[in-house]
């Protein structure tokens, strides 16, 4: 990384370990840093070591190894209600005996901010989150959307710097859970926040990101903007846990050109940009998307690469077809196409040729 990138950092993870028992690492070797007002989320499946990341940020869990510094400082010894960062949890943590201004009105007195400043505060962060008559209720009395964005509002209400935030949306219905997502991104943009998101719902992180971190195994697998962690995953695991996924499974015959030959275990010879192979006779998993692939003749592209198919199920969604062939052996093969006059509908048992260009088909590791 570059000197500049890191004199920039204002959150920074450096060769961070941690471990629970002396032997097993939670987190590897962990370095990442995120300039002033990024929004980067870590994503992985439960156990990777993202929710660790976030409380030793936070001050609730002590590093191993390595150093946590905040805007060049480091706060490894710093307590938590030090650090000056606001947090926001799935499960709210809202006083139930205060009122909502009350909940509000706490972080600003262990902060020793005057009566009249509070209540100012305190305005200005409810009507942020659309909540401004709200402030004389309960916790009680309001639905968890509502205690949600409370909790938001208490988070900001003493204008952090950096926010951090751990699956903040999980026990939201779907509908709220989306009006959600793009008011906090709205907010901490706006705002010019610094926030560190974790969730394990990839949909959430490819639609709130600036970056995301995929974690899994304790280590960052790759870190990059959504779209290109969906279109250029960089191993098998961010292709699978990224998104919907086919994978065909082969060996690389050889590699010309930036373009790897890969003979599958059908027996089928396919082109495929070699990522994380570098020689012939090494085994890949190959890695393509659903709507990467077309089996209407008429929109095939020039260079397409075409395999045989049979159609197993054709399923109407709405606004797309999704088709599941066999392919090369796999059952699992799935197609998207948008739902268009000009688009074929299959029926099951039909034998078609499917395509798609070889720089949509990454070679990764097996």
């Amino acid at each position: 990384m570059a000197d500049s990138a890191i004199n920039d950092a204002f959150v920074e993870f450096d060769r961070v370990q941690k471990s629970y028992d002396g032997e097993n690492l939670v987190v590897k070797d962990l370095n990442l840093s995120l300039p002033k007002g990024e929004f980067l989320t870590m994503l992985g499946p439960s156990g990777s070591g993202k929710t660790t990341c976030l409380m030793m940020l936070a001050g609730f869990e002590t590093a191993t190894h390595g150093e946590i510094r905040l805007d060049g400082r480091e706060i490894n010894n710093i307590p938590p209600h030090k650090r000056g960062i606001g947090m926001v949890f799935q499960n709210y943590a809202l006083f139930p005996h205060m009122t909502i201004a009350e909940n509000l009105s706490f972080p600003l007195e262990v902060r020793k901010f005057g009566k009249s400043e509070r209540e100012a505060k305190i305005k200005r962060a409810l009507d942020m989150v659309e909540m401004g008559s709200f402030g004389s209720r309960r916790p009680a009395q309001l639905s968890g959307g509502q205690q949600q964005r409370v909790a938001l509002a208490r988070a900001l209400v003493f204008e952090p710097e950096l926010v951090l935030m751990d699956e903040p949306l999980g026990a939201l219905d779907k509908q709220l859970r989306e009006k959600m997502q793009f008011e906090i991104t709205h907010l901490a943009h706006t705002l010019g926040i610094t926030t560190v998101y974790v969730t394990h719902d990839q949909t959430e992180a490819l639609t709130m990101s600036d970056r995301v971190a995929v974690f899994d195994d304790g280590r960052i697998q790759q870190l990059a903007p959504p779209d290109k962690l969906y279109e250029e995953p960089e191993n098998s695991f961010v292709a699978q846990f990224i998104g919907e996924n086919n994978t065909l499974e082969g060996v690389v015959k050889e590699i010309n050109n930036g373009v790897a030959l890969v003979q599958l275990d059908g027996g089928e010879l396919i082109d495929a940009k070699p990522i994380n192979v570098s020689k012939p006779g090494e085994r890949t998993r190959v890695s393509i998307r659903p709507e990467r692939v077309e089996y209407n003749k008429e929109r095939m592209q020039e260079g397409a690469h075409t395999l045989k198919a049979e159609v197993l199920e054709f399923i109407y969604m709405g606004d797309i077809f999704r088709t599941r062939l066999r392919v090369a052996g796999n059952d699992e093969f799935v197609v998207k196409t948008r739902n268009a006059p000009d688009q074929v509908r299959l029926k099951p048992g039909e034998q078609i040729e499917i395509g798609w260009l070889p720089e949509d088909c990454r070679a990764l590791d097996a």
